[in-house]
């Protein structure tokens, strides 16, 4: 997949669930049996070479001009399929490339074909997924499709809240070990690897820092630290702090800005630092803080 297609600020949601079974035929085709000539172009989905095929995803096998060795098979629980000419075939824990060399090899020496000219590639990836968890409209678990990379992922969970931070945690566990809950970050260091990635760089058109990801991910979205704004403002409260160099003016806004009994020159910042509370004068083009609160007097008059 290409992502340098994806328009900049704008999320796609990739949806392919794609339906269909099929039975192989384990017992050889007659010899004077006429195979219907097979498509020029095959109906490959997603094909990744080095993909490694789990139960139940549904794979599609597309033999040149052998229309009867052509289909979709599903990958059983115990990791084959059941190919025709040749019966059971392991499937599981192979890569595609190694599936089809695998496919070739056997039907060449059994005796089937001179030089079998075949390709394999997925339809349905039911083996694999990810998750996504914090601030997103729909958290839970995801069936990996493909090279899905971060920001399709983000919009599999129609994508983050307005209380989501700028920043994506993409916690990846080490090994080969299947992930059957989300593994949070902090939660398991030494098993697990922590990816960093600034959402709105992504939406700036920074496709470079979309991670493409693998089984077992999870993507956490935490919520935005708050700053407050109390005072001469239209609406006071507490407001999802959402960038690195948020200033005065900006967290004002947010408020719906100062209002007519308000004075943009008597302006307060109260924050802790080291635990202790400290009362500071602000100007509009000063930068807050998370936690800070902003208090905005009443003009002198």
């Amino acid at each position: 997949m290409n992502v340098t297609r994806i328009a900049a600020g704008v999320l796609i949601a990739l949806g392919l669930g794609f339906c269909g079974t099929a039975d192989a035929q384990v017992r050889s085709a007659p010899p004077q049996a006429q195979a219907p000539p097979a498509p020029t172009q095959p109906a490959i989905v997603g094909q990744i070479s080095n993909y490694v095929v789990g139960p139940q995803d549904v794979l599609v096998v597309t033999m040149w001009e052998q229309a009867d060795a052509s289909g979709k098979f599903t990958v059983e629980a115990d990791g084959s399929i059941s190919y025709p000419y040749i019966g059971r075939v392991r499937a599981a824990g192979l890569t595609l490339q190694e599936l089809e060399a695998d496919l070739k090899k056997r039907l060449s020496d059994g005796g089937y074909f001179k030089n079998p000219q075949l390709s394999v590639s997925v339809e349905q990836y039911r083996s694999q997924r990810i998750f996504v968890v914090g601030e997103v409209r729909n958290p839970g678990a995801y069936t990996l499709q493909g090279e899905m990379t971060l920001i399709e992922a983000l919009a599999r969970a129609g994508s983050t809240t307005v209380t989501a931070s700028d920043e994506a945690i993409i916690v990846r566990p080490k090994g080969n070990t299947q992930q059957a809950a989300p593994l949070l970050p902090g939660e398991k260091p030494e098993a697990s690897e922590t990816i960093k990635v600034d959402i709105k760089e992504l939406q700036s058109g920074a496709f470079g820092k979309n991670v493409s990801l693998r089984d077992g991910d999870t993507i956490f979205v935490p919520r935005a630290q708050s700053v407050y704004v109390f005072g001469q403002v239209r609406s006071p409260g507490a407001y999802p702090l959402q960038g690195k160099d948020v200033t005065v003016l900006q967290a004002l806004s947010l408020a719906g800005g100062v209002t007519d009994r308000g004075s943009t020159g008597r302006i307060q910042i109260v924050r802790l630092v080291n635990g202790v509370k400290k009362e500071l004068k602000a100007k509009l083009s000063d930068l807050v803080l998370p936690g800070d609160t902003i208090i905005v007097r009443e003009r002198i008059f």
